[in-house]
């Protein structure tokens, strides 16, 4: 298994190679970014929360989901390296942010959005 670093110098190397730089603007990637996540929601489309079940699908649909979740994080590190962003610190901090707008004693089994929530009196 890569560590994140590893896997950015991968796609690096892929992408240079191909002399694809040219086409990876911060506004391609994250046009592609948001294509690949609606290729994953359309897996899901017209589907009943209840036959969304991993071990329920067929290998050939189980591998096609799969395969959009590379291509959604793919272009996310593309995207992230591209904005010298590190996904990993990025990533923490934003648990941080929301560990502190959705405390637990508001939070837990809600769905609510934190502007939703009432101030305690």
């Amino acid at each position: 298994m890569q560590d994140l670093k590893s896997l950015q110098k991968q796609l690096e190397k892929f992408v240079s190679e191909r002399d694809w730089e040219q086409f990876h603007s911060l506004k391609n990637l994250s046009m592609s970014l948001s294509i690949e996540a609606a290729e994953l929601m359309e897996h899901f489309q017209w589907v009943d929360t209840d036959d969304c079940d991993p071990e329920e699908l067929d290998e050939d649909k189980y591998d096609e989901i799969r395969e959009e979740i590379a291509d959604i994080l793919i272009y996310s590190l593309m995207f992230s390296n591209e904005m010298g962003i590190d996904p990993l610190s990025a990533i923490e901090e934003k648990i941080e942010k929301n560990e502190k707008k959705y405390p637990i004693q508001k939070s837990k089994g809600s769905a609510k959005k934190y502007t939703e929530f009432k101030e305690e009196q």
